[in-house]
């Protein structure tokens, strides 16, 4: 979907976010005329400090434009992912960013789950007492069989282990383009 170019500015764009906030200076990037920055998808940026990660925020449904998504998420995933501190000026130079687009949502029946592909999907959990996300990366870093993902997102939506087989709550799975710097 983007080109390598287009990866390249997206990740200059988390970078100046995060250090105009830093810095407490005016964000000094222009949204290109490129097409692609102006259309709507969910996203999330992720830090990593020494291959740990720092700091990990996004959006599931396509809110507001690439651009916009990926400037504001940067600057969340620094100073809001209530998981960490915000992040110090001493840390920048330590840190990776990694930029996960995401696809639309595809809502899955339980007869479906057997069709989830680890390293293509992520999975999103909505329930009625919470919801969460797991990115399709973090199964394969953790080395995750398809049931210990599902276990896994129904924990991080603070749901039972196997909430994914209860009837109020709906599994969808989501690609992603992932690139970081």
């Amino acid at each position: 979907m983007l080109t390598e170019d287009q990866k390249l500015f997206l990740l200059q764009v988390a970078r100046e976010s995060i250090l105009s906030c830093l810095e407490n200076r005016k964000f000094a990037l222009d949204r290109p005329t490129d097409r692609i920055f102006s259309e709507k998808r969910g996203a999330f940026v992720t830090l990593h400090k020494k291959g740990a990660l720092r700091g990990c925020i996004g959006y599931i449904k396509p809110y507001k434009t690439i651009f916009e998504t990926i400037r504001e998420m940067a600057r969340a995933a620094a100073f809001d992912d209530p998981r960490f501190p915000s992040l110090k000026q001493e840390e920048v130079n330590d840190i990776v960013i990694e930029i996960s687009i995401l696809s639309d949502l595809i809502p899955l029946s339980n007869e479906q789950l057997s069709d989830i592909k680890i390293g293509r999907d992520g999975l999103y959990i909505e329930g009625l007492y919470g919801s969460g996300l797991l990115l399709p990366q973090v199964a394969v870093e953790l080395h995750w069989d398809r049931e210990t993902f599902l276990r896994e997102t129904c924990r991080k939506a603070g749901l039972t282990a196997n909430c994914y087989l209860q009837p109020e709550n709906q599994v969808y799975r989501f690609s992603a383009e992932i690139f970081s710097e």
